[in-house]
């Protein structure tokens, strides 16, 4: 196999080529590529493509799909907050049952550093260390105040709809002196709970716990984690005139331009990476050998979207010390395997 198909996947109009199937990184049927560090060290790099308060978007490149699956799944599972955990109700005449209220509120995120928090055993009671409280109390009641013929129920009613602003914190403890300057509250304030009518009314208090996201998903940092590789469109032959229109026209906006070379249309291929892989372009006669769809089998595009808990900048690096950390241990272990079985050989 040709050192330039070894790193490309290749995408025909009714399957997908040379996808890898070796039980090991870096094997090619009979040929190997020997691993070295320096040869990582050479083909390994991060980019930073786009960066917000909540959102990250990098390229991770030269590595295994296995790694970049481990990182992926550790940032949706393995990552500790603070959520909530049990729910105290004390009074609900809502719509909503107790059970699928307790579920809702536990799914909104809480702005509270888990680093400031010690875990919780389940035979552990709660203290100030390892536990938030907040409380709500809310009761809607008729606006004396709107219209006659209002019929906008924001209007007519007072707490008509119950937001996650409604809920209080409850400092214990020393809480109230350790986070003066960041007061723990919902991420967001704008989270609609439930909606009420004169005369319902929830009365109770909620106790927040640290956990990940493989106890359960209120748990995950992230509200999406995911990657794809890098798309590489290959002209094979020069697509000029009309049929370069018509190409252009089979992929996303900005992927191809049209380009003029000696008075002729001309298509190009300037941002592969906006590419869906639709291989719409494959249904046409007429770019038959002419064009090849592939992907870059160790150029991964990440997007994580953080629930605003911890910035993603910071996800991707306690995803790494999470994945260091399991490579020791696996190291460890393989260690001690080796040295129990050298041990029964001497024997």
């Amino acid at each position: 196999m040709a050192l330039e198909d070894r790193n490309r996947v290749v995408v025909l109009e009714d399957r997908v080529e040379n996808i890898s199937g070796a039980e090991f990184p870096l094997s090619f049927g009979d040929q190997d590529v020997p691993f070295t560090l320096k040869s990582f060290k050479d083909s390994f790099d991060i980019k930073i493509i786009r960066l917000t308060p909540t959102d990250i978007e990098f390229d991770l490149i030269g590595v295994d799909a296995s790694i970049a699956n481990a990182l992926r799944r550790i940032l949706i599972a393995e990552i500790p907050t603070m959520a909530i955990e049990k729910v105290y109700m004390i009074n609900n005449t809502g719509i909503i049952q107790d059970e699928v209220l307790a579920h809702r509120l536990g799914l909104i995120p809480i702005n509270a550093n888990p680093d400031d928090f010690l875990w919780k055993r389940v035979d552990e009671q709660p203290t100030d260390q390892n536990t938030i409280v907040f409380k709500m109390e809310v009761a809607c009641s008729q606006n004396r105040d709107a219209a006659p013929g209002e019929t906008d129920p924001k209007v007519k009613y007072i707490n008509s709809a119950v937001y996650s602003s409604q809920l209080v914190w409850d400092p214990r403890g020393d809480q109230e002196e350790r986070f003066a300057m960041n007061p723990i509250k919902p991420v967001h304030d704008d989270i609609l709970i439930t909606k009420l009518r004169p005369g319902h009314e929830i009365i109770c208090e909620l106790h927040c716990e640290k956990g990940v996201g493989k106890d359960h998903a209120k748990f995950s940092p992230v509200a999406t984690a995911s990657y794809r590789l890098l798309p590489d469109i290959q002209i094979l032959e020069d697509i000029t005139g009309e049929d370069a229109e018509l190409f252009r026209d089979c992929f996303p906006p900005g992927v191809v331009e049209i380009v003029k070379e000696k008075g002729v249309k001309k298509a190009k291929v300037v941002n592969p990476r906006k590419d869906t892989v639709s291989r719409e372009v494959l249904r046409h006669k007429q770019f038959e050998g002419k064009v090849r769809l592939t992907r870059v089998r160790d150029h991964f595009i990440f997007n994580v979207e953080s629930t605003g808990i911890i910035a993603p900048e910071k996800l991707i690096s306690q995803a790494m010390d999470v994945l260091i950390e399991k490579c020791d241990i696996a190291k460890a272990a393989l260690v001690q395997a080796t040295k129990g079985s050298s041990e029964e050989d001497e024997e």
